[in-house]
């Protein structure tokens, strides 16, 4: 079994491998800076949920937001997920690559007019509304269209998940979701208004969770509320506990799937709702790295750097959240150990992809940083007119191309220059 977060990485006389591919091959036919996933592990992490839910009345929602490349989104259409959206531009993704629109939750605070239209025409499973100001609108833009909006109110239920503060979304001061003590009120009001069918609940508490008690806790809290709405003439088909469980990315032991649900699953015992997941992180996250190569070496009196070509526009979590990845040689080198900060070439201090890691390196070896599925290639940007990077999916011993590299004219391909003097 290897010793990588990332199962499907393991070496070999020359070099790593994922599945059946040598990454230095990878660099040399598609270039670095690049993305690279194992369909192999992304089936695994998939598969261990259903294995997980096997028996019970469940569904999981891949959350688009941790990585929305059509290749991975259709091969999870075919494993069977539906999919937790964040944006138009996320369903016209899912829509994209294959995806039936009747399997989609939208979530999120800000949802525009435009969206909101979008989604009901393409008849999406479920609007997560977040606001009473939410509900208002969506409720005249269904009515206004001759459409029934299916929808759950994301209940904030004020529980500490115990992660970084900016993937912490449960809490009473976070912007996410309707306040627990005001969701009782609101779905009474839901329930009068044209154009909406109230249709389940959901909450979802934070991301890279290692501890089942944190979303156990607002489980419970948000079957109370159930059970009272049920009372109330107002019963629920779906219960929405969105997603959060975390990967090792350095020395963390998450639970498995099996054992982050099974207290979950031990409170929906004889419970008739359908338990709807909403996981990313968990699904992609360690099936995918970042192929980098070092352009220098630079010594200093106080630290020593190796430059490479990926950069903070590439992989934001470090200089972000100060996210530890960790960063491995692809090929062994004769080079005696040093201390590095990985860094990038952008004009930022912040532009850090590393502190402080062993390596055995010399300038244009390839480096990988692991667990860079997630999260990634989603939020990088084209910061100092960067082109974005290629993005590779291994299959056993095949490869395919799923996104082109950027080319520097595409960056300001729909600018335009005044023509007044």
């Amino acid at each position: 079994m290897s010793t990588y977060p990332i199962s499907t990485l393991h070496e070999e006389a020359a070099g790593l491998y994922l599945e059946g591919v040598s990454l230095a091959t990878l660099a040399e036919q598609y270039g670095t800076p690049t993305y690279v996933y194992s369909r192999e592990a992304l089936t695994v992490a998939f598969n261990a949920y259903q294995a997980a839910l096997k028996g019970h009345r469940a569904r999981i929602f891949y959350a688009v937001k941790s990585n929305s490349n059509l290749a991975v989104l259709n091969l999870f259409s075919r494993l069977g997920a539906g999919f937790d959206i964040v944006s138009g531009g996320e369903l016209a993704r899912v829509l994209a690559a294959g995806g039936d629109a009747g399997v989609v939750v939208f979530s999120g605070v800000g949802k525009s007019e435009a969206e909101m239209r979008q989604a009901l025409r393409a008849g999406i499973r479920c609007f997560n509304v977040e606001s009473a100001a939410e509900l208002n609108r969506l409720a005249a833009i269904a009515s206004d269209m001759g459409k029934i909006a299916p929808i759950a109110l994301r209940v904030n239920p004020d529980v500490d998940p115990k992660t970084h503060p900016y993937i912490s979304t449960g809490l009473r001061s976070n912007k996410f979701g309707v306040a627990f003590d005001e969701a009782l009120t609101l779905y009474r009001r839901a329930a009068t208004l044209p154009g909406l069918r109230i249709s389940g609940i959901a909450c979802h508490i934070g991301s890279q969770l290692l501890d089942p008690a944190p979303i156990a806790e607002a489980a419970d809290k948000i079957l109370g509320l159930v059970d009272q709405l049920a009372g109330e003439g107002i019963p629920l088909d779906h219960i929405d506990l969105g997603g959060g469980l975390g990967i090792r990315y350095k020395d963390e032991t998450p639970p498995t799937p099996a054992e982050y649900l099974a207290p979950l699953l031990a409170r929906f015992a004889g419970r008739s709702e359908e338990i709807s997941l909403e996981p990313g992180r968990s699904l992609i996250g360690n099936a995918g790295l970042l192929l980098t190569r070092i352009e220098y070496l630079k010594p200093g009196s106080e630290k020593n750097f190796a430059v490479v070509d990926a950069a903070m526009n590439d992989l934001a979590r470090p200089a972000l959240y100060d996210a530890f990845h960790e960063v491995v040689t692809v090929s062994r080198s004769d080079t005696a150990t040093q201390r590095y900060e990985i860094v990038g070439p952008i004009c930022e201090s912040g532009d850090f992809l590393a502190h402080d890691r062993e390596l055995a390196a010399a300038p244009g070896d390839l480096l990988a940083l692991l667990s860079a599925g997630a999260y990634g290639m989603t939020m990088s940007s084209n910061y100092n007119t960067r082109p974005r990077a290629a993005e590779v999916m291994v299959d056993g011993t095949r490869t395919w191309l799923i996104r082109e590299r950027e080319q520097i004219a595409d960056l300001y391909r729909g600018e335009h220059m005044m023509n007044a003097d």
